[in-house]
């Protein structure tokens, strides 16, 4: 008995009416990017494991898919070593290469090996899929889409400022209403150091940025696991509960980190953001949020998280500010800002939504019945004449009995169906009908292309 075909979990299967929809979201992203003079690449599906370790933290580290070496992988391994069976000294024996978690250290990468080839500052997009060995659950998957715009070689907050007008657009485009959440990496350490915790910066992030999720009493618990003591937890409740508008917060901060240079300089930073982004006829809502802390490592100055208004989904796009992400891979100072769009998660709300349009590009517009071989002779000239003009256009393959032929347009949601039988033939024309209203009407092949266009 065959075996029943599956597919990993958190995979999926893509049905060509899928495809159509996630190619529009696709296609909004991308037309928004290129109006602000971004230009894509695309980096390979893996890379070597010495480039994406160390790059997201402890956890994301945890989370990265590693690939067997190629041949007899064991063979090289020393008995000790299997038997002492640590996963984690056999994985760097076996294993030297993985699939790529994110774009950004992929990009950053590919800017440092081609530095001499490409223009500073650089404004690339990237649309590809990237994988996680996460837990599979609703809006998370262990493959999915990132839609990433960065600029990179450049220190000014105007790029902070367009990355917003872009999510604006973007969202503005898809009709989905959203808030942008927005705080900086150096107000966070700057807290770190009024709160007397300098070295603990990565654990009070990481904490903190759970806060959504798990609420202020299990952060504040999991900051006291990670060895932060209890007077600085204590200091930091007034500051996680700072309220107001954005200039109230900057204003109490002020006071708060007068003593701190770096997070007097991430409030400077964020008072010249919004300075800019108040003179904008935003869509969108825009908020200074001190909770954002967004848990990967390479951030260093402002960062950013988008969140539907009408559904509770989390973050459907997010990213920040890294001032020296390329310097690991040996090009140092030469920072760079950027987001991601999660297509999954805006596939999700576009659907529950009903958001998406009754019309594609990409579906058949109109079928032409097949009533044998003298009538295929006569409609080839046509349809080629109507795919010349841009009208997706397709004939039954078989000259089927009609019931089956318009069974078949109908599970494609095709809107016109075209006959032509020996009485159209005989008056050198067609018949057009309308699969939703049901009327039909007598064309010349003039009027069939100049109706469907």
């Amino acid at each position: 008995m065959a075996q029943k075909p599956s597919i990993p979990k958190g995979t999926r299967d893509f049905s060509p009416t899928e495809m159509v929809r996630r190619n529009y979201i696709f296609d909004a992203i991308k037309r928004v990017f290129r109006l602000y003079g971004f230009q894509p690449i695309e980096t390979p599906a893996m890379e070597n494991l010495s480039t994406l370790t160390g790059k997201y933290g402890e956890e994301g580290d945890k989370l990265l898919f590693k690939i067997l070496n190629s041949g007899d992988f064991i063979s090289k391994v020393s008995d000790e070593l299997l038997n002492e069976r640590n996963s984690n000294k056999l994985t760097t024996k076996i294993s030297e290469k993985g699939l790529r978690y994110d774009l950004t250290v992929p990009f950053a990468r590919y800017v440092v090996q081609n530095q001499n080839d490409i223009t500073f500052p650089f404004k690339r997009y990237q649309i590809q899929p990237v994988w996680r060995a996460d837990r599979p659950q609703k809006g998370r998957y262990r493959e999915f889409y990132q839609c990433d715009v960065d600029v990179i070689g450049s220190n000014s907050l105007l790029n902070e400022t367009e990355l917003v007008q872009i999510i604006d657009d973007v969202f503005t485009s898809l009709n989905i209403k959203t808030v942008v959440k927005i705080n900086n990496r150096k107000i966070l350490a700057g807290i770190a150091e009024v709160i007397g915790e300098n070295d603990r910066i990565i654990d009070i992030t990481v904490a903190i940025d759970k806060l959504d999720k798990i609420g202020l009493a299990k952060v504040n618990v999991e900051l006291s696991e990670k060895g932060v003591s209890d007077e600085a937890i204590l200091k930091l409740q007034p500051i996680l509960a700072l309220e107001g508008n954005c200039d109230d917060k900057i204003a109490q901060l002020e006071v708060v980190l007068n003593t701190s240079e770096v997070g007097m300089k991430g409030v400077n930073e964020i008072k010249l953001l919004f300075a800019y982004l108040n003179n904008l006829s935003l869509k969108t809502d825009v908020e200074l949020d001190l909770t954002l802390a967004r848990g990967l490592n390479y951030y260093t100055g402002a960062i950013f998280e988008v969140k539907a208004k009408d559904f509770d989904i989390g973050s459907i796009c997010g990213g920040g500010r890294y001032d020296d992400l390329t310097g690991i891979f040996g090009l140092p100072n030469v920072s760079g800002v950027g987001v991601s769009f999660g297509a999954e998660r805006i596939y999700d709300i576009l659907s529950q939504q009903d958001l998406f349009p009754s019309d594609s590009l990409e579906t058949t517009k109109v079928m032409f019945v097949n009533f044998g071989e003298k009538e295929e002779v006569y409609c080839l000239p046509v349809l080629t004449d109507l795919r010349k003009n841009g009208i997706n256009t397709e004939i039954y393959p078989e000259n089927a009995k009609m019931k089956k032929q318009m069974n078949y347009a109908n599970k494609k949601q095709i809107p016109f169906v075209v006959l032509a039988g020996e009485s159209e033939m005989s008056k050198n024309r067609f018949t057009l009908k309308n699969m939703t209203s049901g009327d039909q009407k007598s064309v010349t092949a003039k009027e069939l292309i100049n109706i469907l266009s």
